[in-house]
């Protein structure tokens, strides 16, 4: 071994044991596999005590991975008796200051807790889905309640409703329709001229958006737009205490508040299903007049033979459906607002991503049902 090897030597002094240090510690040095696993196994030899002091007037060379494996093996305290310059006592509080805490240790897997996780979430759903069901039963004895005195009914809130979720969201679905129309159209156009099969847009085109595509765009749009709103209304009358003093006064929740937006988007829905429809069936008839020359008189002439009937009463039906679970999902969450501001927004959140997987999947149901309506 060289007098530059690093190394430690044990030796007694007047104030007990002491650990000095030799030679250069030094990222060169300790950078050598050898000296590295020597100079650690005398620090195991080595360790830390509240009678050993430590010496490193004896050092060579000493920069900042040196100091830093000192420091870690010192378990990041000052030892009771230190000796040492003050360069190296700068050097020292340096590594001191900027040495990040120790992450703790993960804890090992174990089956029993992620089967209690896996339990909590279980529950957690059914508590989501006994809810949704408890709103669903109250909403029908709120529609009998409706039949049996309809003037006492809140039809100015549900007229209300309707604007806002219906007449305000026609621009953003016409022109998210009319895109989504020509983006098909000229996609199709590429593929049906290589086979000479230009005529057979009309066909595509129509099945597509109005069985499909018009009613399950609009649904979703009104799922970011209306349910996000529905849901933020309602957690803020909870952050606002409004619920609380509503049942004080004797309002029930379901009827004034439950029962108007989901009529009013089960009336809306069909409607807006239907001019998304119309608005992509539009930018698919410019497209396709552009692109393949396919006036659009051909067009409008073609699609009722193309398209039948059925397909727009299934769409216009998964349309009140759609609207309908929509405006329960929102109401929903709404109701499940804790009062304070970040539990309204994790419950928009999760009011707008519940009621988008919730329109998929009924549509997927729908196809599936009824795939012999309308074929």
């Amino acid at each position: 071994m060289t007098d530059h090897a690093p190394r430690i030597v044990r030796a007694d002094t007047p104030q007990g044991a002491s650990a000095q240090l030799h030679g250069r510690w030094g990222a060169a040095e300790l950078g050598t596999r050898p000296q590295w696993e020597a100079v650690c196994e005398q620090l195991r030899a080595s360790p830390p005590a509240p009678g050993l002091g430590w010496d490193l007037t004896q050092l060579q060379w000493l920069d900042h991975v040196g100091a830093q494996l000192v420091w870690n093996h010192w378990q990041r305290a000052w030892p009771a008796q230190l000796a040492c310059t003050d360069g190296q006592r700068d050097m020292l509080e340096r590594v001191a200051e900027f040495t990040t805490a120790t992450p703790p240790a993960r804890e090992p897997w174990r089956l029993a807790e992620q089967a209690d996780h896996l339990g909590v979430l279980v529950l957690h759903g059914l508590s989501h889905a006994r809810h949704m069901l408890e709103m669903v039963g109250q909403l029908l004895l709120d529609l009998g309640r409706l039949a049996r005195a309809p003037r006492r009914g809140p039809w100015r809130d549900v007229s209300g409703h309707l604007y806002r979720m219906g007449a305000t969201a026609l621009p953003i679905t016409a022109l998210v329709g009319f895109l989504i129309g020509v983006v098909l159209a000229y996609l199709m156009s590429l593929q049906l001229r290589q086979f000479g099969a230009e005529s057979f847009i009309v066909n595509i085109l129509g099945i597509s958006l109005i069985r499909e595509l018009g009613p399950m765009l609009a649904a979703i749009l009104v799922a970011g737009r209306s349910g996000s709103a529905i849901t933020a209304q309602i957690g803020v009358m909870r952050v606002t205490e409004e619920l609380d003093a509503m049942r004080v006064m004797g309002i029930p929740h379901g009827f004034r508040l439950v029962m108007p937006r989901t009529l009013a988007l089960a009336l809306a829905m069909p409607l807006i299903s239907v001019w998304t429809t119309l608005a992509a069936l539009a930018g698919g008839m410019l497209a396709a007049d552009i692109s393949m020359d396919i006036s659009p008189a051909y067009f409008v002439q073609a699609l009722p033979a193309a398209v039948k009937v059925g397909n727009l009463g299934l769409a216009m039906a998964k349309s009140v459906v759609f609207g309908a679970f929509i405006a329960l999902i929102g109401c929903h969450w709404g109701l499940r607002v804790k009062p304070n501001t970040q539990s309204l927004g994790e419950g928009t959140t999760a009011s707008v991503v519940t009621s988008i997987t919730m329109v998929i999947i009924v549509d997927a149901l729908f196809a599936v049902a009824f795939k012999n309506i309308g074929i």
